[in-house]
C-alpha cells in the first residue's frame, strides 16, 4: 500500500482542455504517421515496414502520412484527449485514497480513461480513420474513383447506420482498455524505479526528464496487445477478399487472421506501434503531469 500523502483539490475542468490540447498535439506531429503505417502493416499483412511505407508515400508523398487527420483524427484526439486526461485523473486519484499503489492506481485510472474514450468519443472516428487509410487500396486495385470521407460516411450510415460507424468499438475498447491501463500503469512503476535507483523518498517529485524517460518505458511496453489493434483494424477495414467472413466479431477476426497470417500476423506493425506508444504515453502521461503541476490541477490525479 502506498502511504503518499494525497492532497484532494476541486475537480479542474481544465483537464478536460488540456486533454484536448496534448492529444491534438501528438496526433499532428508523430502521432498519425505511425498511426497510418501501423494501419496499414495490419491491414496489409504481408508488407515489411519498408513497403508500408513506400506503399502510404505512394498515396501522395507526406501528405500521404495524414491521411485520415482531417476530420477524422482531428475529431477524435480532441474528445479523446479530454475524456482520457479527465476521467484518468479522477481514477487515479480515487484509488489512491483508498489506499492503492502507484502502479495499481495508475492501471486502474488508465482501464477506465480508456475504457470512458471508446464508447463515449473513439468508436466512428477509429472505424471512419481506418476505413479513410485502407480504402485507398480498394479504389487502387478495383479501378472506381475514390470516394471523399464524407462520402463513405455518408454510404456506411445509410447501409448500417450508428452500427456501421462504430464497427469494431468493441475491440477498440478492449485497445484502449488494455493500452492506457499499461501505459499509465507501466509509467508509475517505472517512476518508482527511478526514485529508488537515484535515492529519492517517496514524496519527492521526479524532474520532468525523470517523467519522460518513465513514460518512453511504459509506452514501449504497452505494444504487448498488438493482437488486439490487429483485429480491430481488420474488423474495421474495407476489403474485397472473397473469404472473408461478414460481420466480423473479436474472435471472428483472430480466426480469420490466424489462418491466414498465423501468429505473426497478429503482431504486424507492432515496430510503428512501440513508437506510437512511447510518443502518446509521452504526452498523455509525462506532458499530463508537467502541465497539470502547472496548472495546479495535479491533486485530482497524483
Amino acid at each position: 500500500m502506498s502511504t503518499t500523502k494525497i492532497e484532494k483539490k476541486p475537480i479542474s475542468f481544465s483537464n478536460i482542455l488540456l486533454g484536448a490540447g496534448l492529444n491534438m498535439s501528438e496526433v499532428t506531429t508523430l502521432g498519425q504517421p505511425l498511426e497510418v503505417i501501423k494501419t496499414t502493416m495490419a491491414a496489409n499483412r504481408n508488407l515489411t515496414m519498408a513497403q508500408a511505407a513506400k506503399l502510404v508515400w505512394s498515396r501522395g508523398g507526406i501528405l500521404g502520412f495524414y491521411q485520415g487527420l482531417i476530420p477524422w483524427a482531428w475529431i477524435e484526439a480532441s474528445t479523446k484527449g479530454a475524456v482520457l486526461l479527465f476521467v484518468s485523473a479522477e481514477g487515479e486519484y480515487r484509488l489512491k485514497s483508498l489506499g492503492a499503489s502507484p502502479f495499481i492506481s495508475g492501471m486502474g485510472g488508465g482501464v477506465l480513461g480508456g475504457l470512458a474514450q471508446a464508447y463515449l468519443t473513439m468508436g466512428f472516428c477509429t472505424c471512419m480513420k481506418t476505413v479513410e487509410i485502407t480504402r485507398a487500396k480498394q479504389a487502387k486495385t478495383t479501378g472506381v474513383p475514390q470516394q471523399t470521407s464524407f462520402q463513405v460516411f455518408q454510404e456506411i450510415w445509410k447501409k448500417e447506420g450508428l452500427k456501421g460507424i462504430n464497427k469494431g468499438v468493441n475491440a477498440v475498447a478492449i485497445r484502449q482498455m488494455t493500452n492506457w491501463g499499461s501505459r499509465f500503469g507501466f509509467s508509475r512503476l517505472a517512476e518508482d524505479a527511478i526514485r529508488k535507483f537515484s535515492g529519492k523518498g517517496e514524496n519527492q517529485k521526479l524532474s520532468n526528464l525523470d517523467k519522460i524517460f518513465a513514460s518512453v518505458i511504459g509506452g514501449g511496453l504497452s505494444a504487448w496487445n498488438q493482437p488486439i489493434e490487429v483485429i480491430r483494424v481488420e474488423m474495421q477495414s474495407k476489403t474485397n477478399d472473397p473469404n472473408r467472413p461478414k460481420n466480423l466479431s473479436v474472435w471472428g477476426a483472430f480466426k480469420y487472421i490466424y489462418k491466414n497470417n498465423g501468429i505473426k500476423g497478429l503482431y504486424r506493425g507492432v515496430t510503428p506501434r512501440i513508437g506510437l506508444g512511447v510518443w502518446q504515453t509521452v504526452f498523455m502521461v509525462a506532458f499530463g503531469d508537467i502541465f497539470k503541476k502547472m496548472l495546479n490541477t495535479e491533486g485530482t490525479g497524483h
